[in-house]
């Protein structure tokens, strides 16, 4: 795929991180700001303990209908991360991607001391079309059709009474 190419070369260096103390809010916030979808979690200014994403705001904060100004990071945030070192390579960050179905892993040294992040965008420029759509495509897995929320109203309409009333063009592109 991108052979030879370090981690250190394509990662993003300092990236803003959150304590598990910050409120999701302000975490929202930054997410906003660094137009990013993660900030790590650290404690003791850079040891990594955890990564919280806009998923979590979104599954854990928002539907549940939690105060995000009370709720803090460390009550939402994933504390099973996996990580790299800039060391290694983006073959392997790749398989890790993959693997673990995440488009962003902390990058670490020593003693899970945060230095960068590397995410699937990161990869995608640094390597040629090909790779992108490998990487984007060993990371994303395609959902087996739709699932689609319906009202409270709709609920007790089955799938095939939903398609029964459906148009015929509208039944002719769901086949």
């Amino acid at each position: 795929m991108i052979m030879g190419t370090k981690v250190a070369e394509v990662m993003t260096t300092r990236p803003r991180a959150v304590t598990p103390q910050t409120s999701v809010r302000e975490a929202a916030q930054l997410m906003e700001e660094e137009d990013v979808g993660a900030l790590p979690v650290v404690e003791e200014e850079a040891r990594l303990v955890g990564i919280v994403t806009d998923r979590d705001v979104a599954v854990r904060v928002v539907s549940r209908g939690l105060d995000p100004d009370a709720t803090r990071v460390g009550e939402v945030a994933s504390t099973e991360v996996f990580a790299l070192t800039p060391d290694d390579d983006l073959d392997e960050a790749l398989k890790m991607m993959a693997h673990a179905q995440v488009r962003r892993l902390p990058i670490v040294v020593r003693e899970n001391e945060l230095v960068g992040m590397l995410a699937q965008a990161d990869i995608a420029r640094a390597g040629k079309e090909k790779v992108t759509g490998e990487v984007v495509e060993a990371i994303s897995r395609p959902p087996k059709g739709p699932r689609v929320a319906r009202p409270e109203a709709d609920a007790d309409v089955g799938a095939s009474e939903r398609l029964a009333a459906s148009s015929p063009k509208e039944e002719e592109r769901l086949h």
